[in-house]
């Protein structure tokens, strides 16, 4: 593992070219703007034929306003900008705006505070347009600066209307959680994917409560506020700084439940809400991690089918079989980088899973791939940096996944539990097995609340084929259990499908702008 090298923050995805509404009614049968994709178990299967009608059971689509602002926004133009892998489009002519709000520390015991980062971003006169927030996942854009990425790739439409606003997730951005020594972050990612037996997975057990424990002293408040319900409490404070009545909201990922917590306890307070890519509702470890190992194999297979469907594959004609003997050589015997870095199995997976969020960057992920493959381990572990380098994702991620979760395995079930995942993920299931071990020590979180009240305005719910955070089926069934939700799926890859297909960015800004929900159970191609 490298031990903090410069960070390489920040992903993007591909600019998505505004098409007509009338797409929209087109995108089952529109032509594919992605790669194709290919997907395990049932994932690909379409949903059954579209609900015609509005949605019943909620109250009609609110329309948004602008509001008066009580937060302190300073045009930061310039300054984000140099954090952005690629600059903002020059012709859409964004100004970016940094401000702080105060936030408990522990929502359910509000007696002290702490401060997030907020960045609004539009076009002319700042504040005068309605706010659209903005909640990346934890795991690949947590911070307010996911806003000003969308931002560069939402249609012109979405900006005329909205101006964007994003939040730090707690732990991460100017919240950074950075906690954990080096050596027991490196140990927990270094972890093998074949050492799950009893007593491989207690030695683990020790490092992570070393992590627990040093965590602990080094929050003052403890470490149960890194969660997705705590960010939802955060939406709501940031909507009483923005000072609207109702606040309309894009959460992708664990950013979605975040959302969906704040919609749980401020229903009067919903605007236009798009959940994309949200985790399955309900599910508790060991079934989480089961669930996004199958996503991130799902992942995997499109990512593997895009490279061999291009010109020139760097890892041949079967990348499953080529990374799956590549994980086996590294875990027998680790890659050393010239400045002593290790590249081992256990953090080469890690990298791959980080990496297949964003197809964007697949062709430099196969490339790197391919060279750990012939000896250099240098190109995969620079795509860590963003998880494992100064002002990391990686201890913040951790805390939000283990204090999402309520469920903690001894190691006896964990080997059992490893056992099983390798059987049924055979490339992931025994790294991401990990994971249950990695929580076991942290306090059990705190559950989810109750449902959405009836009358709550309908949402869009985006699911996506080949997410390797969350399941297609997993979105659906949220659709499901909201009153009025509306599905969409997706048949393409990575975290967010909005905007990264014309028929998801019609459908999301059809809804956002126009208050048109399209039919339930739309299927976009890939």
């Amino acid at each position: 593992m490298r031990q903090r090298p410069p960070a390489l923050r920040g992903t993007l995805v591909g600019l998505v070219t505004l098409l007509a509404a009338a797409l929209v009614a087109a995108c089952t049968v529109g032509p594919s703007v992605r790669p194709p994709v290919a997907v395990r178990g049932d994932e690909r299967i379409a949903p059954g034929p579209p609900a015609p009608g509005p949605p019943t059971g909620s109250a009609p689509l609110p329309s948004p306003a602008p509001g008066t602002s009580t937060i302190d926004f300073v045009d930061c133009t310039d300054e984000l900008q140099l954090t952005l892998r690629d600059p903002l489009p020059a012709d859409r002519g964004l100004r970016i705006d940094c401000g702080m709000i105060e936030v408990p520390i522990d929502p359910d015991a509000p007696l002290s505070i702490t401060q997030l980062q907020v960045l609004r971003i539009g076009t002319g006169r700042p504040g005068t347009k309605p706010p659209l927030a903005v909640v990346g996942d934890s795991a690949a854009e947590p911070t307010a600066r996911f806003a000003a990425i969308l931002a560069g790739q939402v249609p012109v439409e979405l900006l005329e209307a909205y101006d964007l606003v994003g939040i730090d997730r707690r732990g991460a951005g100017y919240d950074n959680l950075d906690c954990a020594p080096d050596t027991t972050r490196a140990a927990l990612v270094d972890a093998s994917p074949t050492a799950v037996d009893e007593a491989s997975l207690d030695r683990l057990l020790e490092r992570a409560r070393d992590l627990v424990q040093q965590c602990t002293i080094d929050v003052d408040s403890g470490l149960a506020s890194y969660r997705s319900a705590s960010t939802g409490s955060d939406l709501e404070e940031l909507r009483h700084g923005l000072g609207v009545r109702q606040l309309s909201a894009i959460g992708v990922g664990d950013g979605a439940a975040a959302v969906l917590e704040w919609a749980r306890s401020a229903p009067a307070h919903v605007g236009r809400v798009v959940l994309d890519g949200p985790p399955q509702p309900g599910l508790d470890d060991p079934d989480l991690t089961d669930s996004r190992a199958r996503a991130t194999e799902a992942a995997f297979d499109a990512f593997a089918t895009a490279c061999t469907g291009g010109a020139d594959c760097p890892l041949g004609p079967d990348p499953r079989t080529r990374v799956t003997a590549l994980m086996q050589r590294l875990d027998a015997r680790p890659l050393a980088s010239p400045i002593g870095d290790r590249l081992t199995a256990g953090t080469a997976l890690y990298a791959l899973r980080t990496a297949l969020v964003e197809p964007r960057n697949w062709p430099d992920l196969a490339s790197a791939l391919a060279a750990a493959d012939a000896g250099d381990p240098v190109p995969l572990l620079a795509t860590l940096d963003r998880a494992l380098g100064p002002r990391g994702t990686f201890d913040g991620t951790l805390a939000t996944a283990c204090n999402d979760t309520q469920r903690r395995l001894a190691p006896a079930q964990a080997a059992e539990f490893a056992a099983r995942m390798r059987q049924a993920h055979p490339l992931f299931g025994g790294a991401m097995a990990l994971q249950v071990v990695l929580c076991a020590p942290w306090p059990t979180g705190r559950p989810m609340g109750p449902g959405i009240p009836a009358g709550t305005p309908p949402m869009l719910v985006i699911g996506t084929a080949a997410d390797p955070r969350s399941t297609l089926e997993g979105a659906r069934h949220l659709a499901q259990q909201l009153p009025g939700g509306v599905f969409v799926s997706w048949q393409g890859a990575g975290t967010g499908a909005f905007p990264r297909t014309a028929c998801v960015s019609d459908v999301v800004t059809g809804m956002l702008v126009n208050g048109l929900l399209p039919p339930d159970g739309t299927l976009c191609p890939p």
